[in-house]
C-alpha cells in the first residue's frame, strides 16, 4: 500500500499557507524582497505542473528522456552561468559541471545499477544536475569573490615568483571547496537528522524502506562525487581565469 500524496482543497490551502507565511517572514524579517518567494513558489507550481504533463510522454521514449536530460543539463548550465556572472562563459560553465555528472552517470547506468529506463533515469539525473549546479555555483562564486578581495595577495604571491595560476589556486581553492560542505553534512547526517527526497519519495512509492535506503546512499555518494569533481574542475578554470565574472557593458 503506497502512502501517495493526495491532490484536493486541503493540499491547495497549506501550499499557499506556506508561500504567503514564507513571503511575509522574508518581508517583515527584512530579509530580501517577500515577492521573490510568492514568485519562486508560483513558479515551481506553474513548472512542475507543466512538467508532470509532459514527462509522461517523454517516458515513454528513449529518444525523448535523453532530450530532456539534455534540456535539464543545458537549464542548469545556464543557471549556473547566471549565478555566477559569467553568460559569457557558457562552454566553461558546462565543462565544469559535465566534468562531475557525465563520469557518475556513466557509472551508475552502464553497471546497470541503476536500470536504464526513463522512470528511473530521469529522477537521478535531475538530482545529480540540480546538485552539480548548485555546486558549481557556489564554488566560481566564492573563488573570484577570494580573488577580487584578496587581489594584494594574489599580487604578492607573484612577486614571490608564483605562476598566475598557482597563485590564483593558493588564495581561491580552500574558499571554494566550502561549497562542498552541505552535500557532506547532508551525507554525514542523512537518517541522522535528515530523510532526503529520494528516501521519501521510494518510500511513498511503495518500495520497502531498504530499497528506499539503498536508493538513497547511491544517490548521495553519486552526489558527492560529482560535485566534488565539478568543484576540483571550477577552481581550476577559475585560476586558469577561462571563468570570470562578464565585463559590464560601456555605456555609449
Amino acid at each position: 500500500m503506497n502512502a501517495v500524496i493526495g491532490f484536493g482543497p486541503a493540499l491547495l490551502v497549506v501550499l499557499a499557507v506556506l508561500a504567503l507565511a514564507g513571503g511575509a517572514v522574508v518581508h517583515f524579517g527584512r530579509l530580501g524582497p517577500g515577492r521573490a518567494v510568492l514568485i519562486a513558489a508560483v513558479r515551481a507550481v506553474a513548472q512542475l505542473s507543466l512538467v508532470s504533463l509532459v514527462i509522461a510522454v517523454i517516458l515513454r521514449s528513449g529518444e525523448l528522456t535523453a532530450l530532456f536530460v539534455l534540456l535539464m543539463f543545458s537549464i542548469a548550465v545556464f543557471t549556473s552561468a547566471s549565478r555566477i556572472g559569467a553568460r559569457r562563459r557558457l562552454a566553461w560553465v558546462a565543462a565544469s559541471i559535465a566534468s562531475g555528472v557525465g563520469p557518475v552517470l556513466a557509472l551508475v547506468m552502464g553497471s546497470g545499477v541503476v536500470p536504464a529506463r526513463p522512470i528511473a533515469v530521469v529522477p537521478i539525473a535531475g538530482i545529480v544536475i540540480g546538485g552539480t549546479m548548485t555546486a558549481t555555483s557556489q564554488a566560481a562564486r566564492r573563488a573570484l569573490d577570494e580573488l577580487e578581495q584578496r587581489h594584494g595577495e594574489y599580487e604578492a604571491a607573484l612577486a614571490l615568483g608564483f605562476l598566475p595560476r598557482a597563485a590564483a589556486l593558493e588564495i581561491c581553492r580552500p574558499s571554494a571547496g566550502q561549497a562542498l560542505i552541505p552535500a557532506l553534512d547532508q551525507t554525514r547526517t542523512v537518517g541522522l537528522v535528515t530523510l532526503p527526497g529520494a528516501y521519501v519519495g521510494v518510500l511513498l512509492g511503495g518500495a520497502s524502506p531498504l530499497q528506499a535506503g539503498t536508493t538513497q546512499v547511491l544517490v548521495l555518494l553519486g552526489l558527492l562525487a560529482a560535485e566534488a569533481v565539478a568543484v576540483l574542475t571550477t577552481v581550476q578554470l577559475v585560476a586558469a581565469g577561462r571563468i570570470r565574472r562578464d565585463e559590464p557593458k560601456a555605456r555609449g
